[in-house]
C-alpha cells in the first residue's frame, strides 16, 4: 500500500495494479503544511482495489495526522469490505488513534473490482467535499455530492455565500453511518479522478474535463490538474489521484 501526505512540490506515485494504473500528485499552496493524503491498497483475496484521497481539516499537524490515519484505514478496509466499510473503519481508527477533537479529515473512497471483472461496478463513498469524477471518453460525471453548507442550502432552494462552499457538514470524526455518501459507476473504460477541493474548486468542471480528456499518461494528468488549480488562484492544498481504467477490446477514451 502507498499512503502519505506530500511536500510542497509535486510528488507523483504510480502503482500499477492488475491492469489499472493510478497516479497521484499533491502540492501545498499558501498553507503552512500539506494536510492531504492518498492511500491505495489491493485486497490479496478478491483483487479489489481501493483508492482514497483525504483532506485534513485545518492548517496544523493534527489535521495532517488525521488525513494520513483515515486514508490508510479506509484503504485497508474498503479493499476487503467495500467503500462504506472503509469510511466506518476510518472513523473508528481516527477516534482510537487520534482522540484530539481538532484532528479531523474529509475523504473519498473508490473501490474497483478485480482486473478479471472489467464490467463490475466501481463503488464510491465519501464524507465532506473531496470528490470523485468519471470520464468515459465523452462525458465527465461528478459522482459525489459535496457535504457542505452551500450544497445543503442549494438543495433547499436557498441562496448561499462563497464561504459556505468551504464549510463541511460532516467529517470522518463526526459522520453517522446513514450520512455517508454512496454511489456506484462503471469501471470498464475511461478515467477516474479523486481530488481534494484545492483542485476542483479553483478549476471548475469544464477545466477538469479538458485535462482528463488529454491523451497524456495518468502521472502527467495528475500533475497538470494540480498545477492548473494553483495557476487558477487556488490557495488550498491541491491533490489529484488519477486512475486509468482498463480498456475493453477496441475501446478508447480521450480526445
Amino acid at each position: 500500500m502507498f499512503t502519505g501526505t506530500t511536500a510542497s512540490m509535486p510528488r507523483i506515485q504510480t502503482p500499477r495494479l492488475g491492469g489499472t494504473t493510478g497516479a497521484s500528485a499533491s502540492r501545498r499552496a499558501s498553507r503552512s503544511i500539506n494536510a492531504d493524503a492518498v492511500a491505495i491498497e489491493t485486497d490479496a483475496v478478491t483483487g479489489a482495489r481501493a483508492y482514497v484521497v483525504a483532506d485534513g481539516v485545518g492548517d496544523h499537524l493534527l489535521g495532517a495526522r488525521a488525513a494520513r490515519t483515515v486514508a490508510a484505514a479506509a484503504a485497508r478496509s474498503a479493499a476487503a469490505d467495500g467503500a462504506r466499510a472503509g469510511i466506518l473503519a476510518a472513523q473508528e481508527e481516527l477516534l482510537r488513534e487520534v482522540p484530539e477533537p481538532s484532528a479531523d479529515s474529509v475523504l473519498v473512497v473508490a473501490v474497483l473490482p478485480a482486473a478479471d471483472q472489467p464490467d463490475g461496478p466501481c463503488e464510491v463513498a465519501w464524507v465532506g467535499d473531496c470528490r470523485a469524477y468519471r470520464w468515459n471518453g465523452r462525458v465527465l460525471h461528478q459522482i459525489t455530492t459535496d457535504h457542505t453548507v452551500a450544497e445543503l442550502y442549494r438543495t433547499r432552494g436557498l441562496a448561499s455565500t462563497p464561504r459556505m462552499d468551504h464549510l463541511v457538514t460532516t467529517s470522518a470524526r463526526t459522520v453517522r453511518p446513514d450520512a455517508i455518501g454512496y454511489a456506484a459507476t462503471g469501471s470498464s473504460t475511461g478515467r477516474l479522478l479523486l481530488s481534494t477541493d484545492g483542485v476542483h474548486k479553483p478549476l471548475g468542471i469544464a477545466a477538469v474535463k479538458a485535462i482528463l480528456a488529454r491523451g497524456d499518461a495518468a502521472p502527467t494528468i495528475a500533475n497538470t490538474l494540480v498545477d492548473a488549480a494553483l495557476l487558477a488562484g487556488g490557495r488550498d492544498n491541491a491533490t489529484a489521484l488519477v486512475v486509468d481504467l482498463p480498456f475493453r477490446p477496441g475501446g478508447t477514451y480521450g480526445g
